[in-house]
């Protein structure tokens, strides 16, 4: 096996965005949403996703700009209301989870869209879905803009204030990962599951 050692500068950004999604996989999936200055709610799926910080309770998440360059509704929907529900879907929710991923035009509500409910969540404005059975109400701590060219990430840090666990997978203390499902995104159009685990003592 020969070695490939380019340096990152030489790779274009698709390029670079195949070997990362290929590469750095499973990934958790933020299912978020949001809502504009008029109200009205937007749904969609990040795998750029992972635990920032525990006290203060903070997730974070990177939305690419498109392919010119422009911001999708979530990060234009965050400027203007600084709140969002991050929710953890499992896999019986693969299907409106990845139905929410086609690009709507902006204001049309991807919740109707897939064929998901909306609840609310404590005093936050923006809904989060009825049938996802782990949300994380969260107000915009920071958002770090990577800059203004196709593909560049914009990284929020969000506060989670909110928090709604369905008692068939959470206990109060421990998740029952058997009842949650939950799935990873891989590249192209891969998924993976969690039915197949192996377990490691952590050493002393």
């Amino acid at each position: 096996m020969s070695d490939t050692s380019p340096t990152a500068a030489a790779l274009d950004a698709g390029t670079l965005y195949r070997l990362f999604s290929g590469a750095i996989a499973p990934r958790p999936i933020a299912w978020v949403s949001t809502i504009d200055a008029e109200g009205r709610a937007n749904l969609a799926p990040f795998s750029f996703f992972n635990v920032a910080s525990v006290d203060p309770p903070v997730l974070a998440f990177s939305p690419l700009l498109d392919g010119e360059g422009n911001a999708k509704d979530t990060l234009r929907n965050l400027d203007e209301v600084g709140e969002c529900v991050i929710h953890i879907g499992g896999e019986a929710l693969a299907e409106p989870l990845n139905a929410t991923s086609a690009s709507l035009p902006r204001g049309e509500d991807e919740f109707e869209h897939a064929g998901l409910s909306k609840a609310a969540l404590g005093e936050l404005r923006v809904p989060r879905i009825a049938e996802a059975p782990v949300a994380f109400g969260c107000r915009l701590r920071e958002v770090i803009r990577f800059g203004d060219r196709p593909r560049a990430g914009n990284l929020v840090l969000a506060e989670v204030v909110e928090v709604h666990a369905d008692p068939s997978v959470w206990d109060g203390r421990h998740v029952d990962i058997d009842a949650l499902r939950p799935i990873g995104r891989l590249a192209g159009a891969d998924y993976s599951r969690t039915t197949d685990r192996f377990a490691l003592e952590r050493p002393q």
